[in-house]
Formats: structure tokens, sequence, C-alpha cells
């Protein structure tokens, strides 16, 4: 049996996500206004009249969040994520920022390929693996390291389509498979040679989950949430039990005239405590609120994207600026 997520309450420290609350109003208001500004271009266009069920703009989708609708039949997709990620300094265990001195810097590149081929015209099965390098200068020491990451394989099934009033549901599986290096550590690496996932370096996931796509001219939404599970794994001789995690993505996408769209997400990650031989270790529970805007340009051959995605709160965890571009293509 997985470890339950254990909900801490910290006495006179407000949750993580009430203390960013108003940085993520203000940025979503900002982006509601620049759309609603935008709106009148594209209602006075006649490339967006167009009936709501012949209505299907071709798109890439958010950076993260899932979309529901599945490749055609006998399709195989290609999408490579391209990433680069600035630590500019952390989130404790209190949900409290601290920036990195002038003497240490950490960034990161990330260079992903996922896959998607339809079985059917309901069953999908996708495949995503990384390769990165990361760099670290701290107090004079330099280090940098390349290598896998962890991989992932998904089974995604579509148990409704869309209608006039109600969305798209796709409900899927996932499977991460531990093919990035998570122990044996060396010591003059500072840490860049540990290429797992920061959910758990060296375990087997499975994990299960929901999408939801609605398409409301000239917006599409998107949304969804899965529950992970964690496998015990043995790291560095010591027997880790990661906590299971859930995590939840809202995205929206807004089409502009001429094949070009704005896109705007939200993501949040909690994981609960983890187990070192048995015995839970207090205050290691990893939590993120993650944000990104982004503008693509889409026609029927491919789709691109070219967003900036900043880590708004969290607790244990890095506070990163990332710019990811990503394009898909259909054979």
């Amino acid at each position: 049996m997985s470890a339950p997520i254990i909900t801490k309450i910290r006495n006179s420290q407000p949750h993580f996500l009430m203390k960013y609350l108003r940085k993520i109003f203000i940025v979503l208001i900002l982006t509601v206004s620049i759309i609603a500004a935008l709106a009148r271009v594209c209602l006075s266009d006649d490339s967006c009249d167009v009936k709501h069920g012949e209505w299907d703009p071709p798109s890439v989708g958010p950076v993260t969040a899932w979309t529901a609708p599945l490749c055609e039949k006998g399709r195989l997709l290609i999408q490579p994520f391209f990433f680069y990620n600035h630590t500019r300094g952390t989130f404790n265990e209190a949900g409290h920022y601290k920036s990195y001195k002038n003497k240490e810097t950490k960034s990161q590149y990330q260079e992903f390929l996922f896959a998607q081929y339809s079985v059917t015209d309901r069953l999908e099965v996708d495949g995503q693996g990384v390769y990165q390098q990361n760099l670290h200068h701290k107090d004079g020491r330099h280090a940098a390291s390349t290598g896998f990451g962890d991989s992932y394989l998904f089974l995604r099934y579509c148990t409704l389509d869309e209608t006039k009033w109600l969305p798209q549901v796709t409900n899927f599986f996932q499977l991460k498979v531990p093919t990035g290096k998570y122990q044996k550590a060396k010591e003059d690496k500072l840490g860049t040679d540990l290429m797992g996932a920061t959910s758990g370096g060296g375990s087997y996931e499975h994990g299960y989950g929901v999408i939801l796509t609605k398409r409301m001219k000239p917006f599409i939404f998107h949304a969804d949430f899965a529950y992970n599970f964690p496998i015990e794994t043995r790291v560095d001789g010591v027997n880790i039990k990661y906590g299971s995690y859930v995590y939840y993505d809202f995205g929206v996408e807004y089409f502009l005239p001429k094949g070009f769209n704005l896109m705007l997400e939200c993501n949040w990650f909690k994981q609960g405590d983890r187990r070192y031989d048995g015995y839970l270790v207090p205050a290691s529970d990893v939590g993120q609120i993650l944000i990104c805007p982004g503008i693509g340009w889409s026609d029927e051959k491919i789709q691109t994207l070219i967003a900036y995605q900043r880590t708004l709160a969290g607790t244990n965890v890095d506070v990163n600026d990332s710019l990811v571009f990503t394009f898909a293509y259909t054979f």
C-alpha cells in the first residue's frame, strides 16, 4: 500500500497556495485583458465565422496540460520539446523563498521527445523520453553532467466524445520507468549527475487520470487530473518509499486569425512525505505551482509554440524560470 499524502498544518505559516494567490490573480487578469482586447480582432474577421460543429483549429496544445483528442487512427504524431531552465533559488519546507547568492548558479537544458500513435479511433499509445544537461556553479566550483532522464509510457482511451454541452473525456494510465541515474552521485559533480525525476528517482510509478477538453469558440479549454503511486525502491543501500502524488493542470487557448493562438496554463503538483527504511521523514513533502503563457502558430501539417514557464510557489522545490519551444508533426 502506498504512503498516504500527509497534510501538514504549519502554525503561523500561510499555505503556499494562498500566499501566492495574489500573484496568480494578477497574471490571470493581465492575460484575460489582453485576450479580451484581441477578441475584437477575431470577432470582426470572417476566418473566425465557423459553425461550432466544424470549428477545430490545429494547435500544439499547452506545454504541460494534456489535451483529450487523440490522433487519427493509424497516424503517428512526433512532438519534441526544448527547455532551458534557470534556477534562481528554492522554496523550503515552509514555503519560504530563498534566492541563490551571487556565488551560486544552476541551470538545465532538456530535450524531450513525445510520440503518440492511435491503435483505434479511441485507443492511443504514447511514449516520452528526455535527454538533459545539468550545470551547477557554487563557491568557485563548477560541475556539468549529461544523460538520459526517466521515461514514461501512456495508454489513453477516449470515453466520451464532445457534444454541444459536454467536453471530450479521455482516461489515461501512465507508467514511469527509472531510466535516469538516481544513485552513486559523485561529490565533485554537485548533484548534476543525478538525472532521475524529483518525484521519485529510481522508482517505478503507476498513475491514473482523466482529461477534459471543451471548445467554446474562440477558446479551447483543457484540464487534467492524475493520482500516482511510486513503488518502493532501493537507493544507495536505503529502501525509499516516495509519497504518492497528485497533479492538476488547466490550460486555455485563444485562437487568432492567420493560424496564431495564445496559450495560458497553470499547473499544480503535490507529493506526500517519503519513508526511509520504513521511517517517515517529516517535512519531506514536495509541492509547486507553475504558470505558463505562450504564443503559437499552426497549420494542418505542423504546429508550433514558444512559452515562458515560472515557478510561483512551492515546498522543497527549486524555483525555475524556463523558456520552452515545441512543435508537432503528424505522419
